[in-house]
């Protein structure tokens, strides 16, 4: 019994580090679903199933190779990825990449605390600030714990608000809003399918490249795969809530606060929450990923990176959100489709050398 309970434990931790991860600000808000899903219309719901079986293959993977390799960093991961020239040149961008979306979040944390809670801007940076520097100061134990806590909280939240939702204006009809032309992200579902995971996968693989040490081969892909299919499970929900608004929802900057707005004013302040809670998740998983890389051993040399992380880029998060995002993110992107491109690659190419090996002997 007390080992069913630690495999559950453990399952829980890999699976909420991973959705802590990829469940940011932007998802939270809707604004990224909206882009990538709504606007597709009715192939903006099978673009979701795309992307959930991208994510629970690609979380699964990333765990199997991790464990395998046993990697204690993105780094040595990166490098079995891409290898080592191509992997140098995306570790570099992973570092800047992780203090930058770091800076994101203290950002983000000030835009809400001022916007949606009326209180002092300067608050919401520190606060992000403080908490995740306790999280780290609790090590990778600490980190894991944490997410065990709060990503449920926000990935209920979303699943809450969206088929509340649903209950309001019903299940939207897929086949008639299928016919228009596609105004979303690509212009096409597939392709905006990959893109929405391929520009979510680089802070995943920082936080799962460092467990490669810490959890069993059977757990590991449980784990990457189940949070894969949250993920895509709150994409999915949040996508059908959206095309039963449409189209009032797509003229908000912030959907899900149209759908809240229509369930009442408490719903509206415990998205505020939610948003903030995906905040603080993501930075916590930038926070980890920066200080796991520069000090895989852990000990107080990762507590020390890992705060330090939070004091570099406090400078950054002066600057707006908005602002920081567009400079920012479509770097994301970029490393993200190389990221995609290597995992996919990967086992193909695995497979030929066997074969390949199978002839010559």
């Amino acid at each position: 019994m007390n080992c069913l309970k630690g495999d559950f434990w453990l399952l829980a931790k890999i699976s909420t580090a991973y959705i802590g991860a990829v469940i940011g600000a932007g998802f939270a808000s809707g604004q990224e679903i909206m882009q990538f899903f709504i606007l597709h219309d009715g192939k903006g719901l099978t673009g979701a199933v795309l992307a959930t079986l991208l994510f629970s293959y690609l979380g699964g993977l990333v765990m199997f190779l991790s464990i395998t390799i046993k990697t204690a960093n993105y780094k040595e991961f990166l490098n079995f990825l891409l290898g080592p020239r191509i992997g140098k040149l995306m570790d570099g961008l992973s570092l800047f990449m992780l203090l930058g979306g770091l800076s994101v979040m203290m950002a983000g944390s000030a835009a809400v605390f001022g916007e949606q809670f009326g209180l002092p801007v300067k608050a919401g940076v520190w606060v992000v600030a403080i908490l995740t520097s306790l999280v780290i100061l609790g090590g990778l134990e600490g980190v894991m714990t944490a997410n065990v806590f709060l990503v449920p909280l926000k990935l209920l939240a979303v699943f809450l608000i969206s088929l509340a939702a649903l209950g309001i204006g019903g299940l939207p009809d897929v086949l008639q809003s299928s016919t228009g032309p596609a105004r979303g992200v690509a212009g096409n579902w597939i392709a905006a399918g990959f893109l929405y995971v391929s520009y979510n996968m680089v802070v995943p693989v920082a936080v799962l490249s460092s467990l490669g040490r810490s959890v069993s081969l059977k757990l590991g892909i449980a784990g990457g795969a189940l949070g894969g299919f949250l993920i895509g499970l709150a994409v999915f929900l949040v996508t059908l809530a959206g095309l039963a608004h449409m189209p009032e929802a797509a003229s908000y900057q912030i959907p899900l606060f149209y759908l809240t707005g229509l369930l009442g004013p408490f719903f509206s302040w415990g998205l505020g929450i939610l948003i903030w809670l995906a905040i603080l998740t993501t930075a916590i998983a930038d926070a980890h990923g920066f200080a796991s890389r520069l000090a895989p051993g852990g000990g107080s040399l990762y507590r020390f990176w890992g705060t330090g992380a939070c004091l570099l880029a406090l400078p950054l998060s002066g600057f707006s959100f908005s602002g920081l995002v567009r400079v920012l993110y479509p770097l994301f992107g970029c490393a993200g489709l190389v990221l995609l491109v290597g995992l996919l690659v990967l086992p193909l190419t695995i497979y030929f050398r066997k074969i390949k090996k199978s002839f010559t002997s």
